[in-house]
């Protein structure tokens, strides 16, 4: 793509702002030099008998060290900052930051946690070392792909500025690694841990060593450092599932209605039964009807499966590294920077599932089933000959992520500096996807939807079954893959100047360039079943899993499936070709193309700092506008019509303020304000007009598809925070921050019913013309508000073995509201109406009771966050449709014991309570805990000890 007019015009201005060029590091950077130094608050002074400054080590290091990120920031920002190397108390980036406030995070299957949220909003902007970057085809970055072990400090800002990057409603995570000029000469650290995890009963490592040295020359200082990092993590998801709930007959159908006894209704080739994905789901009072065939016919509403999925899992993560720095002057620095991220993942989900949607041929039906007090829910009952299957299906990720840079830094005159910085990334991801269904012949079934704790309970009448291969046949093979490729070359030049006097203090301003590429393929392929017995299959070893759940739930703990690991994967497709002739026979062979994307971005702003005195006080100005022009070229390649291209262009350009005062009201006492305006720019996937079919696998009369908006648009925030801290002491503060989010543009799916013909999709066995699919628009607005409250205290006068006790923590308010479009069959607009964001409690807190004195330093931490909605179940069978996630909490605890100077043992202990993860139906007032309970996940116990070295 050429560069625009608009472009130069851009860099003209850039060049003149930086006549006086200059750049400095923000006071987040400043503070972060002096980890673990306690500075004094803006414009107070030292305690009499402190001497000026006081160094404090270990864990009270870390946690005042992030104080003072906080305090000396113009910005509101809260940090993790690591009291040495490798000293930070968590597997990786995610799980350090569940400490911070404001910050919540989920998703805990596997023994660590992985999705985390900022104000309750899903996107933050992930940098490393200021620098953004992405996983693969993505817009961004697995941060639990970056090991703890790499990190000097995680910086989470809750407000920008104009010189930072404007992506990200939730905010920014910034991670810092060490460089060879931090140290003053030579230096070697390493630890190595075994951690224990309790439900896959299994040690697995993780290792890490840094060697850093700088030298006086006679060009001036060298410094090179390495830094490299191993884990290894093999477990186990134990998650039990009670399925949709569905309307069936009662035992005694109305006349007229066509239906016998207890029989399933399906909504209908028209819905001319009932309609899913209702709002408020179907009523739930004795005697509610449902109109057959022009019948009012009285209904119960019942689950229509129970469903045990047994994962066995490993994951690999090796990362490196490494920086060479030379200051030929104390006016100058010259960095280049290597870091390569890894991840190699492989599972296979033990998937054990029975249909409990049919009361087949058991005696005295009416007396088959119990109802929940009060309603027409059943909770329990007997179902006769149900149909089931048994799926392996095992899973390959492959991730490899680089990224080269260099850095200049200059000081100009006595008042100015400047900053170029040049990166390049590249990353890679594949992933594959191989499953066998088995499926075996009709059981009798026993089950309790909710036999207490949200959990079911279940049996069959012939329990035998579940293990012997020979009851088994052969059932769809599932084979496909994705690859994904990404690469960036960025340029970013900044400059400032500074006064010691009069209003305005400084004037920053810059310029970044950033031309992306990504390119994503995909391939799959299937066959329906090949009618052989389980026991009589040519190729692989039948596998049986154990033990499952752990005897927490009266459930089968044992079946018997096809096992993909142990399988060559060509021959299994050679046995299918019987019944699938165009089946392809190699991983590699079938990949397609599905979107290559081009996108250009180009960024200019101008920051002005100022100071004046109110009463007597200090107050900081700080003002700035970014400047913001994207061009994108995309290519679309539809997988239903071989594969045909579709190209797109679009272009936007956008104006984002900025405005930040800071008052110092006494010598502890600080008030901010900061307003902001930031983008959320959309997945490249989304962005994909073509359509992707699924047969009518539920008998509901249409199938459903889904695809992407080529026209859709960034979503745009206008952000405004007012914060009060005290720092009370010297190492301690209170601080209360209220803000609010007003986010136009919100991206919310659209169902539009579509006639398709000719459409027999093989994989599914299923022909249909008419299919619901489901766009993402740009039709929602919304308003994010809360407050946060957050206190760290380390008393002074606590006595002998009790000095060095502290405490940090934090509580977090949220309330949030979107409006969701009403639609007609057509995809119409009607209406509106309100929702709650996704993944957003109301409440979450974190406590920390932390202790250091001697060779002893301890953290006990506790994590609790309130319920929320997680996601909306598939509108094509689900009753209701909203998907709550229940309270989840953490009890942590961490201890170290320093030997020597230079040698530490180290415990660690995460989910001490054994939590569960636990999810409920819920939409609008229907659904609640007990009568709508869906699914069960163990939440891994782990144990780690270690040993950590440092001189």
């Amino acid at each position: 793509m050429a560069f625009k007019p608009i472009f130069l015009r851009t860099a003209s201005v850039v060049a003149l702002v930086l006549a006086p060029p200059a750049f400095a590091q923000t006071a987040a950077d400043d503070a972060s030099q002096t980890t673990g130094t306690v500075a004094d608050p803006v414009g107070s002074t030292p305690d009499e008998d402190a001497g000026g400054e006081i160094v404090v080590t270990g864990v009270r290091g870390s946690i005042v060290g992030a104080l003072n990120v906080r305090r000396e920031s113009i910005q509101i920002v809260d940090s993790v900052v690591a009291e040495d190397v490798g000293k930070l108390p968590d597997n990786n980036v995610v799980e350090a930051l569940q400490r911070i406030t404001g910050v919540q995070i989920t998703d805990r299957a596997g023994g660590e946690a992985a999705a985390i949220s900022i104000r309750g909003l899903t996107d933050p902007l992930t940098t490393l070392n200021g620098r953004n970057i992405f996983t693969a085809a993505g817009t961004s970055f697995a941060l639990q792909d970056i090991s703890a072990n790499l990190v000097r400090q995680i910086d989470v800002y809750k407000t920008r500025s104009a010189d930072q990057i404007e992506t990200g409603l939730a905010g920014q995570i910034d991670v810092k690694t060490r460089r060879p000029l931090d140290f003053d000469g030579f230096a070697i650290s390493g630890l190595a841990r075994g951690i224990y995890s309790e439900l896959a009963d299994e040690i697995n490592p993780n290792v890490a060593l840094l060697v850093s040295n700088r030298w006086e020359t006679g060009i001036g200082d060298i410094g090179f450092l390495i830094n490299g990092s191993y884990s290894q993590y093999k477990y186990r998801n134990q998650n039990l599932q009670a399925g949709a709930m569905v309307p069936f007959a009662t035992e005694n159908p109305t006349a007229g209605s066509g239906l016998t006894p207890l029989e399933r209704i399906f909504p209908g080739d028209r819905n001319q039964n009932w309609t899913p994905g209702l709002d408020a789901g179907l009523p739930t009072a004795p005697g509610s009807t449902l109109n057959i065939n022009g019948v009012d016919v009285p209904y119960y509403l019942s689950r229509d499966a129970v469903i045990s999925s047994d994962l066995y899992g490993e994951r690999k993560r090796p990362s490196v590294n490494a920086a060479l720095q030379w200051a030929p002057n104390d006016r100058s620095v010259y960095t280049a920077e290597f870091f390569y991220t890894g991840f190699r993942g492989k599972t296979l989900n033990s998937l054990h599932f029975s249909f409990a949607d049919w009361w087949g041929d058991i005696e005295n039906p009416a007396s088959s089933f119990e109802l929940y007090e009060g309603t027409n829910i059943i909770k329990s009952r007997r179902a006769g000959s149900v149909a089931g299957f048994n799926s392996g299906d095992y899973a390959t990720n492959k991730t490899d992520s680089f990224v080269y840079a260099l850095n200049g830094a200059w000081d100009v005159a006595d008042r100015g500096k400047i900053t170029a910085d040049v990166a390049y990334q590249n990353s890679k991801n594949q992933t594959s996807f191989f499953a066998i269904r088995t499926d075996r012949g009709p059981l009798d079934l026993d089950v309790d939807f909710n036999a207490g704790g949200g959990m079911p309970s279940y049996s069959f009448a012939n329990q035998g079954v579940l293990t012997d291969a020979s009851a088994w046949t052969v059932g769809n093979l599932f084979d496909s893959g994705t690859k994904n490729t990404g690469s960036a070359l960025t340029v970013m030049l900044d400059g400032e100047y500074s006064w010691d006097e009069g209003f305005l203090r400084r004037i920053k301003a810059g310029f970044r360039y950033d031309n992306r590429d990504a390119d994503s393929f995909v391939r799959d392929q299937g066959a329906g079943g090949l009618g052989v017995s389980l026991a009589d299959f040519a190729v692989g070893t039948p596998f049986t899993n154990s033990g499952f759940f752990d005897g927490r739930a009266d459930i089968p703990t044992s079946w018997v499936l096809a096992d993909p690991r142990t399988m060559d994967h060509d021959a299994v497709r050679r046995l299918y070709q019987t019944v699938a002739p165009g089946l392809l026979l190699s991983d590699q062979l079938s990949f397609g193309k599905v979107f290559g994307i081009n996108e250009i971005t180009t960024a200019a702003y101008v920051v002005a700092d100022g100071e004046i005195e109110v009463f007597g006080r200090p107050l900081q100005i700080q003002g700035g506008v970014r400047y913001v022009m994207i061009d994108t070229d995309y290519d679309y390649f539809d997988r239903g019509n071989d594969f045909a291209r579709t190209s797109v262009s679009t272009g936007s350009e956008k104006f984002l303020p900025s405005f930040t005062a800071r008052y110092g009201i006494t010598d502890n006492l600080r008030l901010r304000f900061n307003y902001g305006e930031t983008l959320r720019r959309p997945a490249f996937g989304d962005l994909n007009p073509n359509r992707v079919l699924t047969g009518d696998l539920s008998r509901i009369g249409f199938g459903t598809g889904t695809s992407g908006t080529a026209t859709l648009g960034a979503t745009h925030s206008k952000n405004m925070d007012l914060a009060l801290e005290w720092y009370f002491e010297r190492n301690s503060a209170i601080y209360v921050t209220g803000f609010r989010r007003e986010i136009e543009g919100l991206v919310v799916p659209l169902t539009i019913r579509e006639f398709i013909p000719d459409n027999y999709l093989p994989r599914n066995d299923t022909y249909t013309e008419n299919f619901n699919i489901t766009r993402p628009v740009n039709a929602s607005n919304g308003v994010l508000k809360g407050v946060e409250l957050g206190l760290t205290y380390f008393p002074t006068y606590l006595p002998g073995p009790l000095d060095g006790l502290g405490f940090t923590g934090s509580a977090t308010i949220l309330d949030s509201e979107q409006t969701i479009p009403v639609t007609n069959t057509e995809g119409e607009i009607v209406g509106e109406t309100n929702s709650s964001f996704f993944g957003v409690s109301k409440l979450s807190y974190n406590a920390t009771l932390a202790y250091d004195n001697g060779p002893i330093g301890a953290r006990l931490s506790y994590i609790w966050r309130k319920g929320f909605l997680q996601r909306n179940e598939g509108r094509s069978f689900a009753n209701p449709i909203g998907v709550w996630r229940n309270p989840e909490q953490s009890l942590d605890l961490q201890l170290t014991w320093r030997v020597t100077d230079d040698i530490g043992v180290t415990f660690d202990a995460v989910n001490l309570t054994k939590a569960k993860q636990q999810e409920y139906y819920k939409f609008g007032s229907v659904g609640n805990k007990d009568q709508f309970n869906t699914n069960t996940l163990l939440i891994d116990r782990t144990f780690a000890l270690g040993v950590r070295f440092s001189m």
